[in-house]
């Protein structure tokens, strides 16, 4: 058997797909330009890794889900208000995954809590981190078909399974008794055992009209959330109706005017 197809067999048992493809064209630039042995060997060695590197990337990307991608180098520091800049930069060393800390990001719609999840999900996929990002009524969704199915304890086994999960848009919709008890067991699943990023538009004092009024439920998940977090508050403007503005689309001004009336009318109704 020639040399070559020697090296090619040797490859495939140790799986060193990449090193097969190439060692040819690396010979050749190390024969040309004199490479020491040692240096050949790296550089064979560094191709392999960077291939296997980009390709996790792009598979625990892909098992991510992210209906966007977003980083923290877009994230606009100046128009959010309430967002640390050098807690973001702490949390984005992702520390946070190593202790299985949660974090939670609370603000009105448009303020940049879905990006700002995103983008630290995305930089720990970057890091080879197992990360899942999923709205609450995809979440509840899908435990609610599991339970019917008879697989509710392999989709919790599922979803505790990745180190960062992000779970979006707790709030936008109030969840029965079954819903609110499917969020406690998966709340309870991760506790200290991975990492989960909230996001929601309603402050901690209103969470119990979430979970169908339930207190004792909704102490519960609080105090499994809150016991290893890092709490972050943004206000100010949605982006997307600056994003408007910046077009010419109406001024921000008649936003703030409607939805001030709205909340007002909101109060009267929960006076009534």
């Amino acid at each position: 058997m020639e040399l070559s197809n020697k090296i090619i067999e040797l490859c495939k048992e140790l799986k060193l797909s990449t090193i097969s493809e190439r060692y040819h064209d690396v010979a050749a630039i190390a024969a040309k330009e004199n490479w020491q042995y040692i240096q050949f060997l790296h550089e064979l060695l560094q191709l392999e890794s960077d291939i296997r590197m980009n390709r996790s990337k792009s598979t625990l990307t892909k098992f991510a889900g992210f209906p966007a991608i977003k980083t923290l180098e877009q994230f606009d520091y100046a128009f959010s208000v309430g967002v640390n800049r050098k807690q973001i930069e702490e949390l984005a060393s992702l520390i946070f995954i190593k202790k299985r800390e949660n974090i939670i990001l609370l603000g009105q719609s448009g303020v940049g809590k879905t990006h700002l999840a995103i983008a630290l999900a995305y930089k720990a996929v970057l890091h080879r981190y197992k990360a899942k990002f999923t709205t609450i009524s995809e979440l509840l969704s899908n435990a609610n078909k599991a339970k019917r199915e008879k697989k509710y304890d392999a989709f919790l086994k599922l979803i505790t399974n990745p180190s960062v999960l992000v779970i979006d848009e707790i709030g936008y919709f109030n969840m029965n008794k079954e819903e609110a008890n499917h969020f406690f067991q998966i709340i309870s699943k991760r506790y200290e055992k991975g990492s989960t990023i909230l996001t929601s538009n309603l402050v901690f004092s209103k969470w119990t009209q979430i979970f169908a009024g339930d207190k004792i439920v909704t102490t519960a998940i609080l105090d499994r959330v809150l016991h290893h977090s890092h709490i972050i508050n943004i206000q100010g403007d949605s982006y997307r109706l600056k994003e408007k503005k910046d077009h010419g689309v109406g001024s921000l001004e008649a936003y703030k005017l409607e939805a001030k009336t709205s909340n007002k009318l909101a109060e009267n109704i929960e006076a009534v």
